[in-house]
């Protein structure tokens, strides 16, 4: 999840060639096997998003979980492989990028009945990522479901990225994504967060140049280009809604802990202690975002990132907050748009079950419910000739 900020330029997919089948379907394998893995991991620590559960543990027992299941696959062929986007665990009004350090005053913080609990991972084969993300309400259950502006978010948000998955289709523009997702949220008087990015994928890259933006503010509209999907592209679509009455959201006391390398910056950096840094860095995360755990040294880590991040080598995913009556809901998932037709890499929520959330409100527009009600892809169509011949 990433808010609208300047961002450095990505790399795009290589283009002038023709599409080579038995190299795309070797590239949908790897996405799915990732996608795979994913679900395995968010399926494990839903079952342990319990009361009383630390934040900090979550996001260890995830990140190991998603280490152990990359490294299990394609051993023979040797291929890079790890986590795409680093365990995150954000509760109630905060936004993203939750995944605090053992030195943070943060990092005991527990998991209490009801909270919203948004969990936010990824992995990838060989540069090939899916990252999925999921909402839960903590003791809900569908004997003893949520009520409440709690119940409002997920379900909204839930909808809202079931929309998206059928409004990101090839010939479509980014804009009816945008317009769709907040006419879902205000079924529940609910906004999408302010800012909020879906970016384009390819190989080694989960920022690409097509975007989605929610919820913009008149000054990030008047900036924003105009995106049309095409056949062969991936997405990830981050839909983050929140109660609040105008969905904006702004950073607080916690310390950022992830990071993503710029790849189109290059500069010598001046310490001697960040340029060992910023190696670690590259040896241990590649092209995807990491959090300071998994680097050696803590301390070390802080001064060398500084650099890099003042030179923009790194970029902060910063965590994101609104105001603390809010609470706020998310759902991140990976698509691919196919000859075929959409297809999700990623698998559907562990969690939410609509029978877990008793909502006053529900969604009425007709418009909407027939675009939730279809298939994500369109069954193929019967030869009438062969069946008419038949007759």
């Amino acid at each position: 999840m990433s808010s609208e900020t300047p961002a450095p330029a990505t790399a795009a997919p290589a283009g002038g060639s023709a599409p080579n089948p038995h190299a795309a379907a070797d590239e949908l394998t790897k996405y799915k096997t990732a996608g795979e893995i994913v679900h395995k991991v968010l399926k494990r620590l839903v079952e342990l998003s319990v009361e009383g559960a630390k934040v900090l543990d979550l996001c260890i027992e995830g990140d190991k979980l998603l280490e152990e299941g990359t490294k299990a696959v394609y051993i023979k062929n040797k291929l890079p492989r790890g986590i795409a986007f680093p365990t995150c665990v954000s509760v109630n009004n905060t936004v993203a990028h939750f995944s605090p350090l053992p030195s943070d005053p943060q990092a005991e913080l527990a998991l209490a009945k009801n909270d919203v609990v948004k969990i936010h991972l990824g992995a990838h084969i060989d540069g090939f990522a899916a990252i999925s993300a999921e909402t839960l309400i903590v003791g809900a259950t569908e004997s003893d479901p949520a009520t409440g502006r709690q119940a409002d978010v997920v379900k909204a948000a839930w909808h809202a990225a079931e929309a998206a998955m059928r409004l990101v289709k090839v010939g479509e523009k980014n804009w009816t994504v945008t317009d769709g997702v907040a006419k879902v949220a205000k079924a529940w008087d609910c906004k999408p967060v302010e800012g909020m990015l879906s970016c384009q994928q390819s190989q080694n890259v989960i920022d690409g140049k097509k975007r989605i933006i929610l919820n913009p503010n008149e000054s990030q509209k008047s900036g924003f280009e105009t995106a049309t999907f095409a056949e062969g592209e991936i997405y990830g679509i981050d839909v983050v809604v929140v109660t609040g009455e105008d969905g904006k959201a702004r950073t607080e006391e916690s310390r950022t802990s992830i990071y993503h390398r710029s790849s189109e910056v290059t500069y010598q950096l001046k310490m001697k202690t960040s340029r060992a840094v910023f190696s670690e860095i590259l040896r241990k995360a590649g092209a995807f975002p990491f959090t300071i755990r998994v680097l050696d040294d803590e301390k070390r880590a802080r001064m060398g990132v500084q650099e890099a991040v003042q030179h923009s080598l790194l970029k902060p995913f910063e965590v994101l907050y609104t105001p603390s009556t809010t609470h706020v809901a998310a759902f991140h998932f990976t698509i691919a748009l196919l000859p075929a037709g959409p297809l999700l890499i990623t698998q559907p929520p562990v969690w939410y079950k609509p029978e877990k959330l008793k909502t006053e409100k529900e969604l009425e527009d007709e418009e909407l419910k027939q675009l939730i009600g279809r298939k994500l892809r369109e069954p193929k169509k019967k030869n009438k000739t062969k069946t008419e011949d038949a007759n």
